[in-house]
């Protein structure tokens, strides 16, 4: 369990650390290019699920949503992770990824109604959706979590 609250607690500060600084050092849609032609730093929120799913959706009943699904999510996880973390420690890390992004992000829908988003991936004019910290923990655990079970434990 050590271990399983140390990751949650390193993604949700890592997470909520690297949107303050965004959120203080950019103006909303300002964009700072990092590598040119792959990945900029670009100030964005939003207020909807992934991909912007939902956002146009009445702000309350959004809200509510998103508010609620992350805590059955939560509970969710933590069952799973007393059933399944004495298999596996890469069980305990990919729940504790997700966990950790979730509440990540959950704070942000809590704090301002949205999820401040900064990570833009593009090649020439094709962007992938920006994206955040506890977007890729929740990405890396899921995959993690997959990966493991499918490869090494087929029960």
């Amino acid at each position: 369990m050590l271990v399983f609250s140390f990751i949650i607690l390193a993604v949700v500060g890592i997470d909520q650390a690297s949107k303050a600084w965004i959120v203080a050092h950019f103006a909303l849609y300002e964009s700072v290019e990092v590598i040119p032609g792959l990945f900029n730093l670009t100030h964005l929120t939003n207020n909807g699920a992934a991909f912007g799913m939902l956002a146009g959706q009445p702000a309350l009943w959004r809200q509510v949503f998103f508010i609620v699904a992350a805590g059955i999510a939560l509970v969710c996880i933590w069952i799973a992770q007393r059933s399944f973390s004495p298999r596996s420690r890469a069980y305990t890390v990919a729940l504790a990824l997700i966990a950790g992004g979730a509440i990540g992000n959950l704070i942000d829908r809590i704090r301002w109604g949205f999820v401040v988003d900064f990570l833009d991936f593009y090649l020439g004019q094709s962007h992938w959706p920006a994206f955040n910290v506890a977007d890729s923990a929740i990405t890396v655990g899921v995959a993690l979590f997959i990966g493991y079970n499918l490869l090494f434990d087929r029960q």
